[in-house]
Order: structure tokens, then C-alpha cells, then sequence
């Protein structure tokens, strides 16, 4: 489990820079730099919906990651210690991105 912090405010999970989803996957198999990554998990939240897998948010979370080249990447697993989401406005996954890749 790694521990999460999500600036995505306009995501449906985030709650308190936490995420409720229980875990997310991040995407960018051919990434170079975290400006290649992205929130697989985003979902734009509309208006007042909040959406929850969980019933609070969860500071540790399992990550699933296709950023291969990524240091933290191991089988297809984050194995960071701390994971930044960033993207505060995004309306979509692609405007979104991890902050702590760091390419081999």
C-alpha cells in the first residue's frame, strides 16, 4: 500500500486530497515523464455527485501502475512510498497526472 495524495479536486472519489475509490491504476505504458501519465481512475464529479467505493477516504492505497519505465514501477505495481496525483481542475484523465514518476 502506498500512501495518496490527490490534488484532484474535480475528481468524484477525492475527499480531502484522499481518495474513496479503494484503489486506483495509473496509465502511461510509453511514459518519459509524469506529464505522460495519468489517473486511469478519474471520474469527473458533476455538480454535488460524490461518488464512494469506500465510506472514508483512505490515505494508503494499492496502485496499479502501466508506467513502466517508472522507478517505483515493479510487476505493474506502485511501490513508492508517497504517490502525488496532480491535476486540481481536470476534466478528464489525460489532464491528469502522477507527480512522483521518475523514469529509469
Amino acid at each position: 500500500m502506498v500512501t495518496l495524495k490527490c490534488d484532484v479536486r474535480t475528481c468524484t472519489y477525492n475527499k480531502e486530497n484522499c481518495c474513496c475509490k479503494g484503489d486506483i491504476s495509473v496509465g502511461g505504458k510509453n511514459a518519459c515523464d509524469c506529464s505522460q501519465t495519468c489517473c486511469d481512475s478519474f471520474k469527473e464529479a458533476k455538480g454535488d455527485q460524490y461518488l464512494s467505493a469506500l465510506e472514508h477516504p483512505s490515505k494508503m492505497i494499492d496502485i496499479d501502475c502501466e508506467a513502466v519505465k517508472c522507478i517505483y514501477n515493479s510487476d505493474y505495481k506502485c511501490n513508492a512510498d508517497n504517490v502525488k496525483i496532480g491535476g486540481s481542475n481536470a476534466c478528464d484523465c489525460q489532464q491528469t497526472s502522477c507527480a512522483t514518476f521518475r523514469e529509469r
